[in-house]
């Protein structure tokens, strides 16, 4: 057992850790943060995307122990208290979901990518997206609201 610290949705957090646990798992399992999802266990889907001090990760793919010090982001930190963040309310208005099992992920991928390109090309779109599944979707929409939040942050 190990004791990890660091900074979840801005909130210290110390848990005390299985040397092997995912980030994942210690998000989900011991700090109740169920909106990051496990899709595959094999790093291909993209629905346990967090961001760890900035950067979009699979969560799925580190052992939490690695995340000590860090500051990670889920989704249910991204609102701030005026509402949604625009990535969100763009997922919603351009109905860039199906099912919403890889929405968290689609949307922490997204706040990633615009962050890194504020108004991003079609090609930088799909390419920017391209470590997460969504199995409902023809991506029509979600490539429109993440054109539709770019936009609204540049505003």
């Amino acid at each position: 057992m190990s004791k990890v610290n660091f900074t979840v949705n801005g909130q210290a957090r110390t848990l005390e850790i299985e040397d092997r646990t995912l980030l994942v798992d210690a998000l989900r399992e011991q700090l109740g943060l169920t909106g990051t999802h496990v899709g595959c266990d094999t790093s291909q889907c993209g629905c346990c995307t967090v961001h760890l001090d900035g950067e979009a990760v699979k969560s799925c793919t580190m052992l939490a122990i690695q995340a000590d010090g860090a500051d990670i982001r889920t989704i249910e930190g991204l609102a701030g208290s005026n509402g949604l963040h625009p990535v969100q309310e763009a997922f919603s208005a351009c109905h860039g979901l199906q099912c919403g099992f890889c929405t968290p992920g689609m949307i922490m991928a997204t706040v990633d990518l615009l962050k890194r390109h504020p108004e991003p090309t079609d090609a930088q779109i799909r390419e920017g997206l391209a470590g997460n599944l969504c199995r409902c979707t023809g991506y029509v929409n979600i490539e429109a609201a993440v054109r539709r939040a770019a936009a609204a942050m540049r505003a």
